[in-house]
């Protein structure tokens, strides 16, 4: 499974807001300058994730976007799905299931591992919160630009 650019990029955003909780509202293109996102794609991105309630908008001069809970309190996982899905390293094990996507599906010998990897996956993203992010060795530098 391969995380999108969406993903890569929307995560890095999320983890700039959860520095900056608490302060008020952060304007988009500080969080693009900080995250090394292109404004135009995170303007995109911030409109799923306010659909999803992980972000609020504060439109005027001191506007811009704040997480909507403490960083502590999103996990990962509830970003990966805003912006890529459902967990999903094959079509035939999705979290949501597909109708028939697979004639081999009751046979296949090679599901198992497949559900497995989907799971392990699961169990990261719904165990690890951004506030977890932040907390990992280095994780206070800004990224650098150029490294997107």
């Amino acid at each position: 499974m391969k995380v999108s650019t969406r993903g890569e990029y929307g995560m890095r955003a999320m983890v700039e807001l959860s520095r900056r909780f608490g302060d008020g509202p952060t304007p988009l293109s500080t969080i693009a300058d900080r995250s090394t996102v292109p404004a135009a794609y995170l303007e995109h991105l911030m409109r799923d994730l306010r659909e999803r309630n992980l972000v609020k908008s504060t439109r005027g001069a001191h506007g811009g976007y704040e997480l909507t809970r403490a960083p502590d309190d999103i996990l990962i996982g509830e970003v990966y799905r805003a912006l890529e899905g459902p967990v999903a390293p094959m079509d035939c094990v999705s979290e949501v299931p597909v109708e028939d996507v697979c004639p081999l599906i009751d046979g296949c010998a090679t599901r198992f591992a497949w559900v497995k990897v989907r799971d392990s996956i699961i169990d990261v993203l719904d165990s690890t919160s951004l506030a977890d992010l932040l907390n990992q060795p280095g994780a206070n530098a800004p990224v650098a630009a150029g490294s997107a």
